[in-house]
Order: C-alpha cells, then sequence, then structure tokens
C-alpha cells in the first residue's frame, strides 16, 4: 500500500505543511491512521484512494494547527522560518497521479482559489469569508457549485 499510494499522499501533505521534514513525520501518521482505521473504510462511500486522501489531508491541517508545531514556529530563528519555494514546489506533478491539477484547471479561477484555499490551505469557510471579504453564505453557495463542478469533471476518471 505504501509503495503505490505515499507519492500521491506526500505530494498533497506538502503542500499543505509546506516542509519536507514536517511531511515525512505526518506522512507516518497518516499510514498509522489508514492501517489503524481500514475497517472504517466503506466502498459503497467512495474509493479508497479518495478515502486515503481525506485521511491525509485532515491529518496535515490538523498538524498545521496543533499547538506543538504552532510552537515550533514560534521558536525558530528567522533564516530557518523562511521557507524556501523552488525546493519545495510541488510543479513537477509527479505526486499527482490521477490529474488533478488539469482537472482543476477546468473551473473557473474563483473556484480554483475556494478549492485550494479550503483543501490545500486547510481554511474554514469562515475563514475563507474573512480573507476573501465575502459574505459567508456567498462562501457556502459558491464552494458548493465549485465541488458540484469539480464533481462532473472527474465523471471521465471513474
Amino acid at each position: 500500500m505504501y509503495d503505490h499510494y505515499s507519492g500521491a499522499l506526500y505530494g498533497i501533505v506538502l503542500r499543505i505543511v509546506q516542509s519536507k521534514e514536517c511531511t515525512e513525520e505526518v506522512i507516518q501518521d497518516v499510514f498509522v491512521k489508514i492501517w489503524n482505521s481500514i475497517h472504517q473504510y466503506d466502498a459503497s462511500k467512495g474509493r479508497f484512494y479518495t478515502w486515503m486522501i481525506n485521511i491525509a489531508r485532515n491529518t496535515a491541517i490538523d498538524y498545521l494547527k496543533s499547538k506543538g508545531f504552532q510552537n515550533d514556529l514560534k521558536n525558530q530563528s528567522l533564516p530557518d522560518f523562511v521557507y524556501n519555494t523552488a525546493e519545495l514546489s510541488t510543479t513537477n506533478n509527479s505526486s499527482d497521479y490521477i490529474g488533478l491539477n488539469n482537472v482543476l484547471e477546468g473551473l473557473e479561477n474563483d473556484k480554483q482559489e475556494l478549492i485550494d484555499l479550503a483543501y490545500y490551505q486547510g481554511y474554514t469557510q469562515n475563514e475563507i469569508s474573512e480573507k476573501l471579504k465575502i459574505p459567508l453564505g456567498t462562501v457556502k453557495t459558491k464552494m458548493r457549485n465549485a465541488l458540484m463542478k469539480l464533481k462532473d469533471l472527474l465523471k471521465d476518471y471513474q
């Protein structure tokens, strides 16, 4: 299982956490969670890969919000705190096995931004509303429309 899925999950976690060292730690936690909760997977609710992506995404977001991570950020010196964006770039798509980046390009820019903020950066709908300075109801409606459009775009991949 690790050989088949670690690359894709690593790319997702790295995009959220933005640190190779932290990503490796989170990936280990992800596979332990998958192993311990495999009995909860229900094939009638979705694909196994999608289930694992959700676990990876949620684990990465939980890691970012953890007190330990927040304290580490506060205690780092400035040179260690600034990330090298070229080194952390995930634009090579080597971990994007299903071509999700290409599918997302089929969405309008505002919908892409919502998906990015919510699923890759871990923002809540309230936080998105504050960041984009638009009403919460509008965020919810646009997010719903974005997910419905994404669902239509992904029909070809099933």
